[in-house]
């Protein structure tokens, strides 16, 4: 069999037959050093071959060519073969010797260097401090952690020390790992073989170091317990071990040493990595290394990204979640979501307040350059098909009312009297459909994403931002395409008369929800066109109601946090009424324009999403001795259907109180409605509309699978920074919290009114549904989801 071993860029060859080093001529060198026990310093005598002047050494940090080597070995072996001898150093173990004589444990003693398993996994070295009951050992490792250990657990105790200073535990390792050099093992396995004999760590120390002082031994111990080449255990015993070399035809040398390498180089890697962990660990918040540094080699990054899967239970194969595990464990942390989560952000990877549930679900946040290309495209296309059909409504007077912080606006407001008393008013909604056709990349991207979502710390639309923005919305002062529905109503707010065309608007007013409601306390007779629409919300309201329908208003949380990045992002937080007039005008007209829409669309045959929601056993005087607002709305919404869509025909919607709706009025916002807006446009040009009902039913599975996902998020979301809205607040600050209902005994689901947020917390006896008590936040963790409250008794 021929052996090959590496050294420094060479090779030295040499037959089974050959003999060992130590035989040859070449010779130890050994450095001088102190006793161990009588000097601090961990020296160790580092064997050198000497060949004439020549040396080589073996982790000594000394190197010389390898040629010389060769050559005094090849001279050296033709001698060995003419005299048939073999010099041993040391006495060997052979086959008829008694195992059990070197398997003599060592009484464990305080100072005694010891390496020990703490776990299936983690080797550790340590000083043996002091008994812990009648076997146990209280041991201050490495890691400077004081912790006890059982007998079993130790795998080698380091001979020929007393007394060992802890403090020197690292430098003792670091020397250990400078001076282990795989290598000479093979020295070793082929004069062992061929003497059929066992070896323990200390005679291996003196075979291949000359030496079995404490730094030798421990290092012989290291080479034949990490060893899977060319040894194997033949008998154990506490902390004793015999090792014997594998017969010839077990050690396939170079396959083996290939492994063994790729193993190191894999250990090397992961130990390079966890030095760049620790590093950025360490450095201040303001200095940790930016994202886009751990995406630089393509090995850190595989290695940060299984991190980050393994944190979101996201890992997309066992490697990746074994990447992450041993990254974990290297680190001394538990292999847990959490571990990672908290590892990453103390990184400076992901910011204190990540959001978990945008990543977990998958969420689309930006859009590819092949689609911001091919959006910009449509934006520079002054085209428009529908341009000698779009009616002139310029004249109008026109208010666009949204939140303050809306990016793109989709709908707008016109009203007037007639000569006879009705009112008639104009609900006119952008036209993205100017721009996007069905099946055009742009509209593959938005159907895929189905719905813009909406979060406390950001907006990510359907559309690319510069064509939502720029081409799609309604602007102040500017010409825009709209889409129109006009609606004459009777005295009774029933729907006279009703027209659907293309249109093009100049909007006058852009309000917020609070500027509109003001304008309407202010009742200005220049403002006699907002009155109108008022009026005509009212009208409709009492109608619907009169229809059935159910009013499920409440308060509502809107959360917007800047700088959400930031170690302690500033959170605007503010409550929504949706019974306040402007909210309630807005609503009302969205209602009648998709009202409007579904009867356009069942004159016509023309298949869209007809929304439904029958409620034909809900008894709303049931519930009139609660209040109004949330607690009433609470109890009416537990007890709701599930809503319909039919794609052929309307449907009766019970809560809305219609005979049939489609929603309409935000195609910028959600894909359902931008496919009505394609259905019905092709109507108005004479057209076969794009989509059947089959396609539609199809196409909106998809969509209402994306949107039940991003109401998840956008819940949670919600929900997280309330949350940590209150755990900013100063404990004593008191609450006002409506009683929604019991969940068990006294335990309440409560509704907090200053931030909107259902909650639950023990009431004192004799509360009762619809009762308003006073509660204080005792403990606030948006990360766990957790937040108890605490009633506050009043005199």
């Amino acid at each position: 069999m021929m052996a090959v071993r590496a050294v420094n860029g060479g090779s030295l060859f040499r037959t089974a037959a050959s003999p060992p080093l130590l035989t040859f001529g070449c010779r130890f060198r050994q450095f001088s050093s102190l006793p161990f026990r009588r000097n601090t310093e961990l020296g160790l005598r580092f064997p050198f071959f000497c060949c004439g002047n020549q040396f080589l050494g073996y982790g000594g940090g000394l190197s010389r060519s390898v040629h010389s080597l060769v050559d005094c070995v090849m001279e050296e072996l033709t001698a060995w073969r003419s005299r048939r001898r073999i010099r041993a150093t040391v006495k060997l173990t052979t086959s008829g010797e008694l195992l059990e004589d070197k398997l003599v444990n060592q009484e464990i003693e305080k100072g005694l260097l010891l390496e020990f398993k703490k776990d299936s996994d983690r080797v550790l070295l340590g000083v043996a401090q002091r008994p812990d009951g009648k076997k146990n050992w209280m041991v201050y490792d490495q890691n400077g952690v004081t912790s006890s250990i059982r007998p079993q657990q130790i795998t080698y105790i380091v001979p020929g020390v007393e007394n060992f200073d802890h403090a020197e535990i690292s430098k003792f390792l670091q020397k250990a790992q400078e001076n282990l050099d795989p290598t000479l093992l093979e020295i070793a396995w082929v004069e062992l073989l061929e003497k059929n004999a066992s070896v323990t760590a200390e005679e291996l120390a003196e075979m291949i170091f000359g030496s079995s002082e404490p730094l030798a031994s421990y290092c012989a111990h290291l080479l034949l317990s990490k060893d899977e080449v060319y040894f194997t255990v033949l008998a154990t015993k506490g902390s004793r071990a015999i090792y014997g070399p594998r017969p010839t035809g077990q050690v396939h040398v170079e396959e083996l040493l290939h492994k063994k390498l790729a193993k190191d180089a894999a250990e090397k890697e992961l130990q390079d990595f966890v030095q760049l962990i620790v590093s950025a660990k360490a450095k201040p918040a303001l200095a940790k290394p930016p994202k886009s540094s751990w995406m630089v080699d393509e090995k850190i990054q595989y290695k940060i990204e299984s991190l980050e899967a393994y944190a979101i239970d996201a890992c997309k194969s066992d490697e990746q979640r074994k990447t992450a595990g041993m990254i974990l464990k290297a680190m001394g942390l538990t292999k847990t979501a959490s571990s990672a989560l908290n590892l990453l952000i103390n990184i400076g990877y992901f910011p204190v307040h990540v959001n978990l549930d945008l990543l977990k679900l998958n969420i689309l946040t930006d859009h590819s350059d092949e689609i911001i290309a091919a959006a910009e495209s449509l934006l520079s296309d002054s085209s428009d098909s529908d341009e000698m059909n779009r009616e002139d409504l310029t004249h109008l007077k026109v208010y666009a009312i949204d939140v303050d912080e809306a990016d793109e606006l989709d709908d707008a407001l016109s009203a007037t009297k007639l000569q006879d008393g009705r009112m008639k008013i104009w609900i006119h909604v952008a036209d993205p459909a100017r721009y996007v056709e069905p099946g055009s990349m742009v509209d593959r991207e938005a159907l895929r994403r189905g719905t813009s979502v909406f979060l406390p710390t950001g907006t990510y639309p359907m559309f690319p931002e510069k064509l939502a923005m720029e081409g799609m919305s309604l602007k102040q002062g500017e010409l825009c395409n709209a889409v129109s529905v006009s609606v004459i109503l009777h005295s009774d707010g029933s729907i006279a008369e009703y027209s659907v065309q293309n249109s093009i608007i100049k909007p006058t007013y852009m309000l917020t929800y609070e500027s509109a409601t003001e304008l309407l306390h202010l009742n200005l007779e220049e403002e006699a066109e907002l009155k109108i629409l008022s009026e005509a919300a009212a009208l409709r309201l009492k109608w619907r109601r009169q229809q059935g329908a159910i009013d499920t208003s409440t308060l509502e949380a809107c959360i917007k946090v800047v700088n959400p990045e930031d170690l302690e992002p500033s959170i605007n937080l503010y409550v929504e009424n949706q019974a306040d007039p402007a909210m309630r005008l807005v609503s009302e007209m969205m209602i009648l324009c998709g009202e409007v829409v579904a009867t356009f669309g069942s004159c016509n045959n023309i298949p869209l999403p007809y929304r439904g929601q029958p409620q034909s056993n809900i008894d709303v005087s049931a519930y009139s001795h609660l209040p109004e607002g949330p607690v009433r709305s609470s109890a009416i919404v537990r007890i709701m259907r599930a809503a319909e869509i039919d794609f052929r025909k309307p449907i009766r919607h019970g809560v809305l109180g219609l005979p049939g709706y489609v929603q309409f009025t935000s195609p910028i916002r959600r894909y359902l409605d931008l496919l009505a807006h394609y259905q019905v446009k092709a109507f108005l040009k004479g057209e076969t509309p794009p989509f059947s009902a089959g396609q539609l039913e199809g196409m909106a599975s998809i969509v209402n699978m994306q949107v039940r996902v991003v109401r998840k998020l956008s819940a949670s979301s919600l929900r997280y920074w309330i949350i940590e809205f209150l755990r900013r607040q100063p404990r004593e600050k008191k609450y006002r919290a409506l009683i929604l209902r019991f969940i068990k005994d006294r335990i309440a689901a409560l509704f907090v009114v200053e931030v909107g947020l259902q909650a639950s917390a023990w009431v004192s006896i004799g509360s009762q549904v619809g009762d308003e008590v006073e509660v204080q936040v005792e403990e606030a963790h948006p990360r766990d989801d957790v937040l108890y409250l605490k009633e506050v008794l009043r005199n």
